[in-house]
């Protein structure tokens, strides 16, 4: 058996064709809808970048332990248990998370890896010409926003200097480090390759030749990288970074098309799994908000899109209404290979799910460490605010490590706390932590339909939804052995 995956980083559902947009170019994802099945109701469950990736690793939450994280030692990782198992494991990506200390063991997992430089502010190229300024942010006004990201800016364009055109793009090189992959290996067995772009995350640099299929407003520079910050520049500048993050989605699918030509070409689909994910969505304007983290769990955020093609059932050009998440995945893939599922993952294999839509999951939980509690039935989406922010957080850790640092004075209170059941009998450091909801505490609860309000325009009220949704809402944290601060935060 072999597996491909194709992972993207800040992937909306709703800019791409199969899920019903008709303004982006990208016929290679309505090509890849007719070739697999399409999933209506997948979620994210810990946010952002590297704990969705714990996630597909570990297939259980961690957001109600630990803030971004690299992988624990107690964590079930797939890839890595796929190793052990024989099956040969293969990364090749451009997300610069992996390399630093915050995810640094996380690639280590696989069998063989490449790491491809130059997204973002990847410390990578080193021209000290003081002169050298990113200008292609939008301002900002924050200031401790502005002293985080103006060395970006600056990395940025000294990046951007040794990228010419998209054959040298991160994106390419990563898909092209793919495609090899497969030539070389096409006619063996027991593999599995994770091809993970950084793209279309911001900032959305991409080229001449994707964005002419676009409408983009002159506004007298590029502007390709809006802040974490809510919308406060005008129509045209909005209409403007959306074509640039359109034009980067272009690519994204000349990119996808490329793997399915490869499955073509060796008829790959005739014993070879193909999954098309994402860790998370983006806001570019809606709901008056850039990008994710601050605002509430809007539907554009963590309602993503998802693409199986599983061999064994032969199923293609359907949809699947069944409520999934991140968490499937890793338990989908050792099933494929044969392999037992360990008892802490929570995920489901949805080899049923591909076949007839069988429904793994009631509920599904989601947010962001310190932040609202958030469940939906795939009916409702409930989001709920801390009732008692007086309450100390703690992170739960053997790896104190996070993004681009170690911790710090945090550490002098840290004690150690009893293992919890998916730890392993192993204790853990409890370090104080920090609430992040200093901006969704002014939302308070909402509660959206969206049956009848899909973009999450207009929150109702319903207080026996709500009160249906808490139940389950407990059931899942006690599953997760959430810490028993968190209930009180949260008044449970």
């Amino acid at each position: 058996m072999k597996a491909i995956m194709v992972m993207f980083d800040s992937l909306n559902r709703k800019f791409l064709p199969p899920y019903g947009c008709d303004f982006v170019y990208a016929p290679n994802f309505q090509r890849l809808a007719e070739r697999t099945v399409t999933f209506e109701n997948c979620y994210v469950g810990s946010l952002p970048c590297m704990p969705a990736r714990r996630e597909l690793h570990s297939g259980r939450y961690n957001f109600m332990h630990r803030a971004w994280s690299p992988i624990e030692p107690f964590d079930d990782s797939m890839p890595e248990l796929l190793k052990k198992a024989g099956v040969h494991t293969h990364l090749v990506s451009d997300h610069t998370h992996y390399w630093e200390d915050g995810g640094a063991t996380y690639h280590a997992r696989y069998s063989t890896w490449e790491n491809v430089r130059g997204q973002e502010g990847d410390t990578w190229k080193y021209d000290l010409d003081p002169e050298i300024e990113g200008n292609t942010a939008l301002p900002v006004t924050n200031p401790q926003m502005l002293a985080f990201k103006k060395p970006y800016w600056k990395q940025d364009a000294r990046n951007r200097s040794a990228i010419p055109d998209a054959k040298h793009s991160p994106q390419q090189l990563v898909f092209d480090g793919g495609i090899d992959f497969i030539d070389t290996n096409h006619g063996y067995d027991n593999w599995f390759l994770q091809i993970e772009a950084f793209d279309p995350h911001e900032p959305f640099f991409t080229f001449e030749e994707y964005l002419k299929h676009y409408n983009v407003p002159d506004v007298g520079r590029t502007i390709d990288w809006p802040s974490y910050d809510q919308v406060h520049e005008s129509p045209e500048v909005v209409e403007h970074i959306r074509a640039h993050y359109e034009a980067l989605v272009t690519q994204c699918d000349e990119n996808l098309g490329r793997v399915l030509d490869k499955m073509d070409e060796y008829n790959l689909w005739e014993d070879t799994m193909l999954i098309v994910n994402t860790d998370h969505g983006f806001l570019l304007g809606e709901h008056g908000w850039w990008a994710k983290n601050l605002m509430p769990c809007f539907d554009e955020i963590v309602h993503t899109p998802l693409f199986i093609w599983d061999p064994r059932t032969g199923k293609k050009g359907e949809r699947r209404e069944a409520l999934v998440q991140t968490i499937d995945l890793a338990p989908t893939l050792l099933e494929y290979f044969n392999q037992p599922i360990p008892k802490d993952m929570q995920g489901k294999a949805l080899k049923e799910t591909v076949e007839s839509d069988k429904k793994v999951h009631d509920y599904a939980l989601f947010g962001y460490f310190g932040n609202q509690m958030n469940i939906t039935d795939g009916r409702y989406v409930y989001m709920r605010a801390a009732r008692n922010d007086e309450v100390k957080l703690y992170e739960y850790t053997l790896m104190p490590t996070r993004m681009v640092g170690r911790f710090g004075a945090e550490l002098q209170g840290a004690t150690l706390a009893e293992p919890f059941e998916f730890t392993k009998g192993m204790p853990t450091l409890k370090v104080p932590a920090k609430p992040t909801d200093f901006v969704t505490k002014f939302y308070g609860d909402q509660l959206f339909d969206l049956k009848n309000d899909p973009n999450e325009l207009e929150p109702i009220e319903n207080e026996t939804e709500k009160a249906r949704l808490t139940e389950a809402m407990k059931v899942l944290m006690k599953e997760s052995e959430a810490p028993s601060e968190l209930y009180e935060r949260m008044g449970l």
